[in-house]
């Protein structure tokens, strides 16, 4: 089984790369939550990868992050979903917010991702409420109050004006809001876009 790619990115088209290992050309599925992390073709990448194996196929799954990996090998392992519809999910939602919305029963949230129906989501809910890691940031009561602030939402809105993908400009303001001590506008734009250059 294929674990692990480290290599050249030689093609990336949303949702499939291919990842050039001395030579060698895998052609891998990813979620947008990984595709628009990468580079653009001839960047050097390292993905976790899943193996799937099918009677008349064996497909690689790869993901930038062990938590998108392992929500991926979640979903999944429900009765019903299958990975093309656990990379819809990871491409329609953040893997943290994904988290988030199990732990709270947001049937609505997970509806909302292009492909996937209320029985699907339903049935996520149901089978991932206790199985999931907590989710950083926002948990029990205070559920959300730490993200909402306005700082988080202007900087947000300015990296998704500046044309960058939600679900990575969430996740590059994440990490600025929690190394800008100050918290005011300004700096954290600026940590947000080092983030994004990483």
């Amino acid at each position: 089984m294929i674990a692990h790619l480290r290599g050249r990115l030689f093609a990336k088209h949303p949702n499939r790369i291919i990842v050039d290992v001395n030579g060698v050309g895998y052609d891998v599925a990813v979620p947008l939550s990984t595709f628009y992390g990468l580079g653009e073709p001839g960047a050097d990448i390292a993905l976790r990868i899943h193996t799937h194996v099918r009677e008349d196929a064996l497909l690689l799954y790869g993901f930038a992050t062990l938590l998108e990996q392992d929500l991926f090998e979640r979903l999944i392992g429900i009765s019903g979903i299958g990975p093309k519809v656990a990379l819809a999910v990871l491409s329609g939602i953040e893997p943290t917010e994904l988290v988030r919305a199990v732990a709270r029963g947001d049937v609505a949230r997970l509806t909302a991702i292009p492909g996937v129906g209320k029985k699907t989501s339903e049935r996520i809910v149901l089978e991932l409420k206790d199985r999931l890691p907590r989710a950083p940031l926002a948990d029990g009561a205070s559920d959300g109050a730490a993200e909402t602030t306005p700082v988080r939402e202007d900087v947000l809105s300015a990296l998704i004006n500046l044309g960058y993908h939600r679900p990575l400009a969430e996740k590059a303001v994440d990490a600025a809001v929690k190394a800008t001590p100050d918290g005011s506008f300004e700096p954290t734009l600026k940590q947000a876009l080092r983030e994004l250059a990483k």
